[in-house]
Order: C-alpha cells, then structure tokens, then sequence
C-alpha cells in the first residue's frame, strides 16, 4: 500500500470509514474496495474523468476480483438532475448492482453527490465508496455523507444522508485538474480556516503556492480539511447544529449558481462559494459583527489564489437584489420562511445567525451591485 495519511471518521453502528489520502490510491483501489466483502462494483463517473482514470480504476477492481461496470455522465453541474439520476440509476440495475455491491463515485462533487443518492435509493440503499479526483471533492463534498441532486427551484434540494464505506483521495489526480478548477477547491480549503481555525487560514496565506503546484502542501491541507469535516459530521451528522457551519458562504453562492442556471461555463461552485465567502465577511463587517479588516483580508486572499470575490464577476450578471434574495429563499437552511445565514466575527470565528431581517440584506445587496 502507498505511503499516505488516514483520517477515520468514527460514525456509530458499524458505520465507521476511512478517508485514505495520498498519490498513487486509485492503483490500489481494488484492494482496499474488496476488503469491503463486495462481489462487484459499478464506477460512475463523468465522460472527461472516465478517459482519464475510468479503465485504470475498472482494471484496478477486476484484478480484486470484483465484477465491474462503468456509467457516465456529462460533465458539470446540469448532470445533477431528475433525469440524469433516473439514468445512472437503470445503468446501475444493468450492470446487475445488489443491495450487497458497492457503487464507487468517481470524479469530482458532481458525480459523489450524484452518485452517492442513486446509492441511497437504489433498491433501499446500498454502499458506496467515495473517488474524488478534484480539489473541493477531496476536501469537502466527499465526507460527510450528503448526497443529492438540484431542482430547478434550488440546489441540492433532493437528497439523502448516506455516508460512504471507503473514500479514496488520490492527490495524484488533482495533477490533471484545470486551473480553474484547482482556484474553485481551494474556496473550500480557505473555508476550513475561515469558520473556526484561524491558524489554518494563516497557514494557507503562506502556503497556497504549494498547495496549487503539487507540493506536500497540498496532501497535508487535504487531510486538514478531511480531519475537521470529520469531526464536525460526527458531532453533527444530520446537520441539526454546528454542521450549518460547513455551508459559510454557501448561502450567498448557491443563489448565484441557481441564478446562472448551474452554466458551469459562467459559474462553478467553488466560484459561487469564493463570492459568498467574501459577502458574508462583508454582511458581517456591515452589520457591526466583525473587524473590516478582516471582511478585506479574506477577499484579498480569495483574490490573490485567482478567485473572483464580487457580485460582479459573475459573467452575464446574476440579476437584481429582488432576484438574489428569491433564490436565496430556496436554500435549505431556511426556517419558517425567515432567512439563516452562516456570519462571522473575524476570521475562524464563524456562527448560525438565524432569523436575519431580509431589508437588511437587500440594502447589502443593493450596495454590493453598485460596487459601494
């Protein structure tokens, strides 16, 4: 087995994992895959990654033994829909995938959410194991057992809680990740610092660089982020309380992303969630909750790793306050109609902040777009 970090999330019932990290994981991958007690494994995966890593992973599981298959999708967040979760769903039943088979999700936070719900429901639920091959998969979406796909009325509004038996970070795989999409994870790794761990998010001012180009920087801030998701899901699988916390900035960004009609072209989710990052620094700033500086030395971070930071840089707008504001009503952290944001009080000192009057934010809002 390669060299690499472990991180154990420690979920009751038997449903404890590992989070294996480290260059060179997808060779391997059969092995640890049918230490499971799987007899086979259908990949699903998107059409870019499949060329990339479908066939050495599929290699990978029959060499183990396992019977194997492989379902692709598209590329990019549209895939997350109704009728793309009904085919993965029927290439799986094809593929003769039981309730005691293993479903592995292959590729970035597009294809585990997808992936991972068609595991939950497929007939009842069965396993699954998580491959991320992006940087915001591998320190985000990958753990903590959400799944889901989007409605035209928001996103990740059909899901399930089903936490993965296994998940794989080959960070052998980030290597062949556009830049921008390098850009869009590391919003998630900055995330980390910026909710509770002010250490962290000095430590990435001083260590992006080699996060970015390969270095041993970014296997460790892979297993930094992996061991406080970890945490936080243990203490809060079903996100009743402090697991809101993870969804800093998400408020803001899933409203862009619906509002650009999950157009991977205009924006990505890592994108959406860099704005947002900056806006909540910047609503918490405003509302007297947390230091200007602080609001600005986020966004100049943000903006140093190339991550766009204003309303502004979305391309082709993202319409009017009125509009922000409506597509914000969708977002799952709404509570009888009243708005729930994730603020802060400076940097790794995040909080729930529920009940947040709505002419608040639209004057915010409105300021925001005037570039004020």
């Amino acid at each position: 087995m390669s060299d690499g970090q472990t991180v154990h999330v420690p979920l009751d019932q038997g449903r404890d994992y590992d989070i294996h990290i480290g260059r060179g994981l997808l060779a391997e991958a059969g092995v640890r895959v049918a230490a499971l007690g799987a007899k086979a494994a259908a990949i699903v995966t998107d059409d870019t990654v499949s060329a990339l890593y479908g066939e050495r992973l599929r290699e990978s599981l029959e060499a183990a033994g396992l019977r194997s298959g492989l379902v692709t999708v598209a590329p990019g967040e549209a895939s997350k829909s109704y009728a793309v979760y009904a085919q993965v769903c029927d290439g799986l039943l094809a593929h003769r995938i039981e309730r005691n088979d293993l479903v592995v999700a292959l590729g970035g936070g597009v294809v585990g959410d997808l992936a991972g719900f068609a595991a939950a429901t497929l007939r009842r639920g069965v396993r699954f194991v998580q491959a991320p091959t992006t940087l915001l998969s591998q320190v985000d979406s990958s753990v903590g057992g959400k799944t889901g796909i989007n409605s035209a009325l928001g996103k990740n509004l059909i899901g399930a809680f089903h936490q993965p038996r296994l998940v794989l970070a080959d960070t052998a795989t980030l290597d062949t990740l556009s830049e921008r999409e390098m850009r869009a994870g590391y919003a998630e790794v900055a995330k980390y610092g910026l909710i509770a761990d002010s250490g962290f998010f000095d430590w990435c001012e001083a260590n992006w660089a080699g996060i970015f180009s390969g270095g041993p920087e970014r296997d460790e801030a892979v297993a930094i982020c992996c061991r406080a998701k970890a945490g936080v899901v243990v203490r809060d699988e079903r996100e009743d309380g402090e697991r809101a916390l993870l969804n800093l900035g998400h408020t803001f960004g899933h409203a862009l992303e619906r509002l650009t009609g999950y157009e991977s072209a205009r924006l990505v989710h890592g994108e959406g969630v860099a704005i947002g990052l900056a806006l909540a620094f910047r609503f918490s700033a405003r509302l007297g909750l947390c230091p200007g500086q602080d609001a600005g030395r986020v966004a100049n971070h943000l903006a140093l790793a190339g991550l766009p930071t204003r309303l502004q840089a979305v391309p082709g707008g993202c319409g009017g306050a009125d509009a922000i504001l409506d597509a914000m009503a969708q977002d799952k952290k709404v509570r009888d109609g009243a708005l729930t944001f994730i603020l802060a009080r400076g940097i790794g000192q995040s909080f729930i902040a529920p009940g947040i009057d709505r002419a608040e934010v639209k004057a915010f809002l409105q300021d925001e777009l005037r570039g004020a």
